[in-house]
């Protein structure tokens, strides 16, 4: 699964939101490090509702425009459960390589300074 799919996947693991609020959860999941734009959110949301994912979980009007709030559904959360199961499996595994090198601290392999 690609980074920004399983960010707007857990951005939604608790609550409804809207587009907006997608970008702005995924900005505060990755600290800053991952800024959707647009475009790119709601292809990635057609996707997901096209895979059963997500679903719209209503419409409202707010000045004029449309704003659909997006949910997750229990098919898509048992994939980001699956997803979160695979991550922290191959970083115990990143991080037990890693704290087998020589001269290298664990404070550093269990996530210090870089």
């Amino acid at each position: 699964m690609q980074e920004p799919t399983f960010l707007i996947l857990a951005s939604l693991a608790d609550q409804p939101l809207h587009g907006y609020g997608v970008i702005q959860a995924v900005a505060d999941i990755s600290g800053g490090e991952v800024k959707l734009r647009a475009g790119t959110l709601y292809g990635a949301l057609d996707r997901l509702a096209e895979q059963g994912l997500i679903e719209v979980d209503r419409e409202e009007a707010v000045d004029g425009r449309l704003r659909r709030y997006y949910r997750i559904t229990d098919s898509g959360a048992g994939v980001l459960s699956g997803e979160i199961d695979r991550l922290r499996r191959n970083a115990a595994a990143a991080e037990q390589r890693l704290s087998r090198r020589p001269g290298l601290s664990m404070g550093f392999a269990a996530g210090g300074a870089a």
